[in-house]
């Protein structure tokens, strides 16, 4: 069976109903111990698409900067976040849909939104549809998956400078085996979801033994 790959055919049927500025949006970031949930909202020039668009999970990084830089300079792009504070307030699902309507906002107007997923964020403005796998299967999508992924990574990155030893830099903040291990020997940082079930175990930990 081929390999699916993204095309255009969700946003051409958008402009046969007269919607002219189609914007992919996706988010990433769910499932990470540490750090924000980062959403891109992103309108392609159908006529400068850049070649091997994909989900960002299927490329390598070195394809994703590459394919950032393109998308940067022919399309138009917007990024936001929704804090650890926020996830923690909120729950994650929450928080990844308000950062995907401040990447929304980010663009001005938009005719119609292409979503990844199945769950539309509330009080959109502007028509949308939800597709499931969309990163695999719309190249505006597809777009919006690499510009949040690359520009989490390198904010992970930072964070990593600042709080050395949980290999940020690497895990880009999910609960690998060595992240794991410095949360239990160097503590719960300020950029640490709480409400996540292995941080509040520690944090109880913690507590426990100081009682």
């Amino acid at each position: 069976m081929a390999r699916q790959t993204p095309d255009f055919s969700f946003e051409q049927a958008a402009f046969k109903r007269g919607l002219g500025r189609v914007a992919g949006v996706d988010e990433v970031g769910r499932g990470p111990l540490a750090g924000p949930v980062t959403a891109a909202a992103v309108i392609l020039n159908p006529a400068r698409i850049p070649d091997g668009l994909n989900d960002s999970k299927a490329l390598t990084a070195r394809r994703r900067d590459l394919l950032y830089d393109q998308i940067m300079k022919v399309a138009q792009v917007s990024i936001a976040h929704a804090s650890v504070a926020e996830i923690d307030d909120l729950n994650i699902l929450r928080a990844s849909h308000l950062a995907m309507m401040r990447a929304i906002a980010g663009l001005g107007a938009v005719d119609h939104l292409l979503i990844d997923g199945n769950l539309l964020p509330r009080d959109l403005t502007a028509s949308a549809e939800a597709i499931v796998k969309g990163d695999a299967r719309s190249v505006s999508i597809s777009a919006a998956s690499i510009m949040a992924k690359v520009c989490r990574d390198r904010l992970m990155v930072d964070l990593a400078q600042q709080h050395p030893g949980y290999g940020w830099e690497t895990n880009a903040g999910y609960g690998s085996k060595s992240h794991m291990a410095a949360l239990q020997n160097l503590g719960v940082t300020p950029h640490h979801r709480r409400s996540f079930k292995p941080v509040h175990n520690i944090l109880y930990q913690e507590k426990m033994v100081s009682d």
